[in-house]
């Protein structure tokens, strides 16, 4: 049997996010940079996202970010864009939730930009009464029956 001459199998790699939880200094985009809000995945270290500026845009998620910042759906994240591929971007970085919210209340965000739900693409509340599925009847109504 070969000697393990490594510092640890996948168990070690699994218990560093604990940085996760202190807060961190808001990031404002930059020249060459946009937001964008993740409208799929698609694997292979790539996501189909809008950025604000309108442009759909195929970004693929940086090699210091893959497998230790997990994007989703819905998910607002800062792009680089490419000078040579308008329609490809990079993804640099992710902002949590509340700092998705103080880039909208800030107005670095439009005001239609809907956060953290799981999809993005403006669906609106289809669910407006159709729960309702229970009807009351009184007593009269079901004497007539």
């Amino acid at each position: 049997m070969p000697k393990n001459k490594g510092k640890g199998g996948k168990n070690r790699k699994r218990g560093k996010n604990e940085a996760d939880d202190e807060k961190r200094e808001l990031v404002f985009k930059e020249d060459g940079q946009e937001y964008a809000q993740v409208l799929r995945m698609l694997g292979n270290g790539r996501c189909e996202a809008t950025c604000i500026d309108g442009v759909k845009r195929l970004c693929h998620i940086r090699g210091k970010m893959h497998k230790k910042v997990w994007i989703a759906a819905g998910d607002i994240i800062l792009v680089g864009l490419r000078d040579y591929q308008d329609d490809k971007a990079d993804v640099i970085l992710k902002y949590m939730p509340d700092e998705a919210r103080l880039l909208k209340a800030y107005g670095e965000l439009p005001e239609n930009t809907r956060l953290n739900e799981g999809i993005a693409g403006g669906l609106d509340e289809e669910d407006d009464g159709a729960g309702d599925d229970y009807i009351e009847f009184e007593d009269e109504d079901i004497d007539k029956i």
